[in-house]
């Protein structure tokens, strides 16, 4: 069993940056997938990226080159710093886990947690 917990979350102004933090509970989370979602009013949960227990990360094409994640096994904590932040990424963002890969579709992660809410003013 994982449990996660988000932080990190506000308001900011379009241009300006976050850093999102998950906090993992478990002696298991350097084996788990890591990966972050997000879902904005009246959308499906879509996904941000993802990152490997090894460090290795896959971006959806809306993140990259703006976002990166990254982990600390040692603190159970994986990061997503949010830069050149745009109105459109406003959503209530989640941190994900499953120990079997890394996948788009929402349906394949086990464990998530509450969510953190993201607002860009234009």
């Amino acid at each position: 069993q994982v449990q996660l917990v988000e932080s990190g979350g506000g308001l900011v102004q379009a241009g300006g940056s976050l850093r999102l933090s998950c906090a993992a509970s478990g002696r298991t989370f350097s084996s788990y997938y890591m990966g972050w979602f997000r879902q904005a009013p009246g959308k499906d949960r879509e996904f941000v990226a993802a990152i490997r227990s090894g460090g290795s990360t896959i971006y959806a094409d809306s993140a990259k080159g703006r976002f990166t994640i990254s982990r600390d096994n040692a603190k159970n904590t994986v990061y997503l710093q949010m830069n050149s932040l745009k109105p459109e990424d406003t959503a209530v963002y989640y941190c994900a886990a499953n120990p079997r890969g890394i996948f788009y579709d929402k349906s394949h992660w086990d464990y998530w947690g509450q969510g953190t809410q993201v607002t860009v003013s234009s």
